[in-house]
């Protein structure tokens, strides 16, 4: 997927997938000359290692 379509997958602007270009945020891409393109496997697996934890018992919740 291009960075147009992750944007859209995501529900994020498309600004912020270059801002997480820059700081070295968000999931790996390819470069294809001057166009980025995802692999849906690398944004799943980047998608879960976002989840926030859950909670268990006798952790406190984060707020």
């Amino acid at each position: 997927m291009d960075v147009a379509e992750l944007a859209n997958y995501l529900g994020i602007p498309v600004s912020t997938v270059y801002d997480w270009r820059v700081h070295g945020k968000g999931p790996a891409a390819y470069r294809f000359g001057k166009h980025l393109k995802f692999a849906i496997s690398d944004v799943q697996a980047w998608m879960a290692q976002q989840r926030e934890p859950s909670g268990q018992p006798g952790t406190p919740a984060r707020r």
